[in-house]
């Protein structure tokens, strides 16, 4: 009998992989269940709340996730403008190894939830807050004044860039963010 942790876990990385890729309204639950495996039961069992709760925690995992991998970027490389270009330049080699499926660990499921489902909403929400706290708290570690603005408007570019990245299948945008945000970042730190 296979463990109800790890039943649970693939549930949770198979909803995380698809909802990345489709988004929230088109993967069902049976594709999730399908594609991950699983006993029909084990959804509702794991997930009484249903896709709603799936979701978010796909969410949160995903979210969880790429922070650890923007804190071990942020972390390795002390200059923000060289941190952030080399975080930019790791999600566009991503994009492209994916066949520009795989974007943003959230934002199909923000697009797609936003208007209606508050806890999907509040989930992604918090993601982008965790991420936006890792470069803000990184860019005050240089001394850059007004950090928290600085980091809205750089995970804006990115989120855009991504945006445009996948839906031109080309990560010229990304290349083009990551350029000017080390000239932005630049221009901060001489400013100080």
């Amino acid at each position: 009998m296979p463990d109800r942790s790890t039943t649970r876990q693939r549930v949770i990385r198979t909803a995380a992989d698809l909802f990345r890729v489709q988004g929230y309204h088109a993967t069902g639950l049976t594709q999730v269940l399908t594609e991950g495996g699983l006993p029909k039961g084990s959804l509702y069992f794991h997930f009484p709340g249903g896709k709603e709760q799936l979701a978010v925690e796909s969410v949160q995992l995903a979210g969880a996730e790429f922070g650890a991998a923007l804190a071990a970027t942020l972390a390795s490389t002390p200059d923000p403008a060289e941190a952030l270009e080399r975080a930019v330049a790791a999600l566009g080699e991503h994009l492209a190894a994916t066949g520009y499926r795989e974007g943003c660990p959230v934002a199909t499921v923000a697009l797609d939830t936003a208007a209606h489902n508050d806890a999907v909403r509040t989930a992604c929400a918090d993601v982008y807050g965790s991420w936006q706290s890792l470069v803000a708290d990184h860019l005050r570690a240089a001394g850059v004044t007004e950090p928290d603005d600085l980091a809205t408007v750089v995970l804006a570019a990115v989120e855009g860039a991504l945006l445009l990245a996948r839906t031109r299948r080309d990560v010229a945008p990304l290349r083009a963010v990551g350029s000017r945000l080390r000239v932005l970042l630049d221009n901060e730190r001489s400013s100080l």
